[in-house]
């Protein structure tokens, strides 16, 4: 076993290597699964280097560096720099940066052709996607579902503008041969995409076999449950890489500032030629994203929606605190409303 042929390669005179190269496949509690030239294994964190000199924590797809035993498991004792990485506000800490997933090249953001297709959804996936630095992919997914795809490639696009859109069906093999670009060996993909929209039907027609449990949809609204259990890599037949983990279902807006201006570079373009620098871009005189809504030249809903997005990456994806913020906001204006109406009274 090859350690490059996990993408190592990138790191090769790019950093002071003193330890075993590994790549983390799985995150489990406490315990890490590992590849490296020694082949599969299990590490623990160093503790000294991890809880003391504030070390990095490694999550699936991290390249770190580990003191090897061979006879149990080994210790990870450096996380190497990220090229690429999803990350949350940390669930069990209750604050702070979790990094999810890293080191990948492709992110395919997947949407199904039926009742669980959502644009507001899918400009999320975007700007994480471009938050990564990586480079999204849009998969719409079931394409035996329907003989119409153009209301949905029109939404897609509408909600990605330039980013590369795919239609396939995982069942019938459909645009399949659309993906070949991205699956070259060596290379990493991550999937984006709720439950029952199809990720585990993909991977297996991606490998050529079950190395994935499929569960069925509910007919009333098209959802499904989750079949990944932990974060995990997977390695294809083809050395295609693909990561796939239950938390990026509940992907948090943690900073997606430099995302936010790539997936929607025309409201960034707009905003910046208000005539007051801190236009709430409600109803300021002068502001230019208004006058864009009143002409036509831009969707209200997107304009919405980027909004929404831009106020909860402010509570680094705590929709716990973005909920309650919301409603001290609306509480305030009923408040200020009533008092209002009484002065008149």
């Amino acid at each position: 076993m090859n350690i490059n042929d996990y993408g190592f390669d990138f790191y090769i005179g790019t950093e002071s290597i003193s330890g075993t190269p590994a790549r983390v496949t799985a995150v489990h509690k406490g315990r890490f699964g590992i590849v490296s030239d020694y082949g599969e294994s299990y590490a623990v964190l160093k503790g000294k280097e991890y809880y003391h000199n504030g070390e990095s924590f490694p999550t699936v797809g991290d390249f770190v560096l580990i003191e090897h035993n061979r006879g149990g498991d080994s210790l990870i004792i450096k996380t190497l720099k990220r090229r690429t990485y999803f990350s949350r506000r940390d669930p069990d800490k209750g604050r702070g940066e979790q990094a999810i997933a890293a080191n990948f090249d492709y992110v395919f953001i997947m949407q199904s052709m039926n009742h669980d297709f959502n644009p507001k959804r899918l400009e999320r996936y975007i700007t994480a996607a471009r938050q990564s630095k990586a480079e999204p992919v849009i998969v719409l997914t079931k394409a035996d579902l329907t003989d119409d795809y153009l209301p949905y490639i029109i939404e897609a696009s509408n909600a990605a503008e330039g980013v590369k859109l795919c239609i396939v069906s995982a069942k019938t093999g459909y645009g399949m041969d659309e993906l070949s670009p991205y699956l070259q060996k060596g290379k990493t993909l991550v999937f984006l995409g709720s439950s029952g929209v199809g990720k585990s039907s993909l991977v297996n027609a991606l490998a050529g076999e079950n190395i994935m449990d499929v569960n069925g949809i509910r007919e009333d609204d098209s959802k499904g449950r989750h079949t990944t259990t932990h974060r995990q890599l997977i390695m294809l037949k083809n050395g295609v890489m693909i990561i796939d983990t239950p938390g990026m279902r509940e992907l948090g807006m943690w900073d997606i500032s430099a995302g936010l201006n790539e997936a929607f570079p025309d409201i960034e373009a707009l905003t910046g030629c208000c005539k007051f620098r801190d236009c709430r871009h409600e109803n300021e005189p002068g502001c230019a994203v208004r006058e864009a809504i009143r002409s036509g030249e831009l969707d209200e809903r997107r304009f919405e929606s980027y909004r929404k997005i831009k106020t909860e990456a402010k509570y680094g994806g705590d929709s716990a605190e973005y909920r309650r913020q919301k409603e001290k906001f609306f509480k305030t204006v009923t408040i200020n409303e009533r008092k209002k109406k009484k002065a008149v009274y």
